[in-house]
């Protein structure tokens, strides 16, 4: 089974698992709404690849773990989209929650995904309990204050904030969590993977400030321009296209160059190639190129020694 495949599979038993006849049919259907069909699955899956990485030994934990960070993460978007916020009509193609089933049931689902991943957590790691303490450790730390993705939604409602305290918390805590949860959840130590989810985290969101100029709605299947609609910090305004395209790929670099060395090092660089890609396509350098000439043209710095 490929790790998408299994990350859905994991969703799935979840979500199945919180049906009850006394479950409030409404409420559960938001929250499926929040989680299905779903984006790339990219944190759930860096979960799976860190911990194949450091021997897998666990994987109904691996499983759990990537299912807490991605109902965090689909709590998170729909929090987000409320009207509170950014009050988006669209999240990946369809509509937002609370354009579907209302505000109540929006802020009702995302609380209730927050505790159905710590539920699923806590289920899977009362079989592992030395585990169990640093992996809920981490997921806490990723989720609230002071550098979790609270905090990171939080910041848009100071009068001021630092791009990068509010990158590291808005994107890059979740992305901590991936790697340092899949470690952890193999037996590994996470420190040697904290790094790797520091670049990614704040490359990921770079690319998000890039495209979110860049493109339009029916290409983000969310709204554009929301950045500078609410006056949010913003690589692409900080530095320009050209220079945030420059940071973003100086970022995945070191992303590549972060990868500890382990069996599957060379899979987990080509995951790292491929999100870039993914991310910031060669046709929208060229874009960015056309209008700033000393922007990059390449999607991606050529890396070294890119399989080792």
């Amino acid at each position: 089974m490929d790790m998408l495949a299994r990350i859905q599979q994991a969703l799935e038993q979840e979500l199945t698992c919180a049906l009850s006849p006394s479950a409030p049919p409404r409420l559960m259907a938001a929250m499926r709404h929040a989680v299905f069909p779903g984006g790339a699955r990219i944190r759930p899956q860096l979960c799976l690849a860190v911990a194949q990485a450091c021997g897998d030994d666990a994987p109904e934990l691996t499983d759990a773990a990537a299912v807490a960070i991605e109902l965090l993460h689909c709590a998170s978007l729909v929090h987000d989209d409320m009207p509170c916020f950014d009050d988006a009509d669209l999240r990946r193609g369809l509509p937002s929650v609370h354009k579907l089933h209302g505000e109540p049931l929006a802020l009702l689902s995302g609380d209730g995904l927050i505790v159905m991943a710590f539920q699923a957590m806590a289920r899977a790691g009362a079989r592992h309990p030395g585990r169990l303490t640093g992996l809920l450790a981490t997921l806490c730390s990723a989720a609230g204050a002071p550098d979790g993705i609270v905090a990171g939604q939080a910041w848009e409602c100071e009068p001021r904030a630092s791009l990068s305290r509010y990158q590291r918390a808005k994107t890059g805590a979740l992305f901590v969590a991936s790697t340092c949860a899949g470690a952890q959840a193999a037996g590994a130590d996470p420190q040697g993977w904290r790094s790797l989810g520091e670049c990614l985290g704040e490359a990921y969101q770079v690319a998000d400030d890039i495209r979110d100029v860049m493109l339009g709605s029916d290409e983000l299947g969310k709204p554009s321009g929301q950045d500078a609609q609410h006056h949010r910090p913003s690589a692409a305004d900080d530095l320009g296209l050209a220079g945030a395209l420059s940071y973003f790929q100086q970022l995945m670099q070191d992303a590549v160059d972060a990868v500890p060395y382990c069996a599957h090092r060379g899979a987990m660089r080509a995951l790292v190639l491929q999100e870039s890609a993914r991310l910031i396509p060669p046709d929208t350098c060229e874009r960015i190129a056309s209008a700033t000439p000393s922007a990059p043209r390449a999607g991606f710095i050529p890396l070294r020694s890119a399989v080792a």
